[in-house]
């Protein structure tokens, strides 16, 4: 089933990144359903419950740089974005209001450790379901199915899929799956490859013409679309599966289970598609609803 399309000018972005904090209320994404807590919540046998519903809040896991999915405010402090929305939808379904969240900002290779740790209660952030970070922790969903894309400029037309990417500059995140699968896939020439450390980078030299195209998951893109709709497009033909879920600790099935009920209900019950509209809907592009792989 597909979400319907979205054409919507974008709001300015650019926004300065900075670490982690609390949020208070949303921020202007979009029109995305506020969420009620919900009353007299119960996870029996779930230790990561028992914990936020000891301390009193909820600790989040989240990305701070990427528009239109985990972004925060420099100037507010507040997150705002798909991924963040679906972090508070599911902090709300377990009794937790917009007061009781906080969230941390953890880098990509991070994340397993933090969860391992305790330091935060789950991570909500582009986050690829597999078997091997399935050794060390448990997901949630997929909330989510990205693939991977191209972000080229909105007037370019040359560019109409990974196949059209010979002798054409491109560039993605240094030691990411998305530029390993351009090399090893011959692409593109291996001279005709940038690498930066972090997606904006990329995106600036896309804006400049220094580049030809950015590649990484298309959720990542959309959000870049979403932020520049008059400059960027998405190609719109992935060539991968990335299942983005919410990670957690492995050996809490009880909580897991739970978040896949919340989720199956946004999924059919229509919050996944508002919340979608509201923030990557936005780049103009539809979407696959996810299916919940309970394990």
């Amino acid at each position: 089933m597909r979400v319907r399309t979205l054409a919507v000018a974008l709001l300015a972005g650019g926004l300065a990144l900075t670490a982690c904090g609390k949020e208070g209320s949303h921020t202007d994404a979009g029109a995305a359903p506020s969420q009620q807590a919900a009353a007299d919540v119960t996870v029996d046998g779930s230790t990561t419950f028992e914990r936020m519903k000891s301390r009193g809040k909820v600790i989040i896991g989240v990305k701070e740089d990427q528009p239109f999915l985990g972004q925060k405010d420099a100037t507010t402090g507040k997150y705002s974005g798909f991924d963040i929305d679906i972090a508070r939808l599911v902090a709300a379904k377990l009794g937790f209001d917009e007061t009781k969240i906080e969230y941390k900002a953890i880098a990509s290779q991070g994340r397993e450790q933090a969860i391992i740790n305790g330091d935060i209660d789950y991570y909500v952030g582009t986050y690829t379901i597999n078997d091997d970070r399935k050794q060390k922790i448990g997901f949630a969903g997929p909330y989510f199915t990205a693939g991977q894309d191209l972000l080229v400029r909105k007037e370019d037309t040359s560019i109409t899929g990974p196949e059209t990417l010979k002798g054409k500059k491109v560039c993605s995140v240094t030691g990411s799956t998305p530029i390993k699968r351009i090399k090893e896939g011959n692409y593109t020439e291996l001279e005709n490859i940038t690498e930066f450390q972090n997606y904006s980078q990329c995106v600036s030299k896309l804006a400049d013409g220094s580049v030809d195209a950015v590649t990484t998951d298309d959720a990542i893109l959309k959000g870049y679309a979403a932020e520049e709709s008059d400059k960027f497009r998405v190609v719109g033909k992935t060539f991968s599966a990335e299942p983005y879920g919410i990670g957690l600790p492995k050996e809490d099935k009880p909580l897991r289970d739970k978040m896949n009920d919340i989720l199956e209900e946004a999924i059919t019950g229509g919050d996944w598609d508002k919340i979608y509209e509201a923030t990557l809907g936005k780049s103009g592009s539809p979407a696959e609803k996810p299916v919940i792989d309970r394990y």
